[in-house]
């Protein structure tokens, strides 16, 4: 199971680490979003060590959401050193996801 990541733990877990971490703004209503959860699930177990693979759900901590603009979800960020340095919007096969992280490692 991914880390589920809040708006209290956002900035010590995502900002502040020392690897590249992929967050899945998502939420319990949303469709794609089901769909996207178990690969974010089998990356966080594949990337264990090598990335920080977690998720936000924006109904309960929409406060990064709103800094980030993510409107549509399940949008997918990418964050190596505090920055956002690759998206994802809607949902896509596996390997687009790793393909990102593998790209900030």
């Amino acid at each position: 199971m991914a880390l589920e990541i809040t708006d209290a733990t956002f900035d010590e877990v995502v900002l502040k680490s020392d690897k590249p971490v992929l967050v899945d703004f998502w939420a319990a209503w949303c469709g794609p979003c089901r769909m996207v959860g178990p690969i974010v699930d089998e990356i966080h177990a594949e990337y264990e060590g090598k990335a920080v693979v977690g998720k936000v759900d924006v109904d309960a901590n929409q406060e990064f959401a709103a800094k980030y603009g993510v409107r549509n979800i399940p949008t997918v960020l990418i964050f190596k050193n505090g920055e956002v340095v690759d998206k994802q919007v809607g949902v896509a096969p596996k390997n687009v996801y790793t393909g990102k992280i593998d790209a900030a490692i």
